[in-house]
């Protein structure tokens, strides 16, 4: 079993920056991804960015060159670093650690609401 746990969220002005956390417990292996969704009002959950084993990342048209992905594999944490945050921005950040081979391992956190307003 894996646990999720999120923090950092909270509200921002346009143009601030928020640093998201993710601490996973449990059998927890560098070699599937972790990765962070998120879910505005009205709106299904989409990719944000993501890690993958050998580190490389996706993220979503949206956020590239404002938003950057981290992982401590040692300490197994990913982090999200939101820089130049829009109002479209605003949504609640979920956590996520899945294995791309098997469809069991797909574990979500509890999510936390980043609302970007002034």
């Amino acid at each position: 079993q894996v646990q999720l746990v999120e923090s950092g969220g909270g509200l921002v002005q346009p143009g601030g920056s928020l640093r998201l956390s993710c601490a996973a417990s449990g059998r927890i292996f560098s070699s599937n991804a972790m990765g962070w969704y998120r879910q505005a009002p009205g709106k299904q959950r989409e990719l944000v960015a993501v890690m993958l084993s050998g580190g490389s990342t996706n993220y979503a048209d949206s956020v590239k060159g404002r938003f950057t992905i981290s992982r401590d594999n040692a300490k197994n944490t990913v982090n999200l670093q939101m820089n130049s945050l829009k109002p479209e921005d605003t949504a609640v950040y979920y956590c996520r650690y899945y294995s791309r081979s098997y469809a069991s391992v797909d574990y979500w956190g509890q999510g936390t609401q980043v609302t970007v307003s002034s």
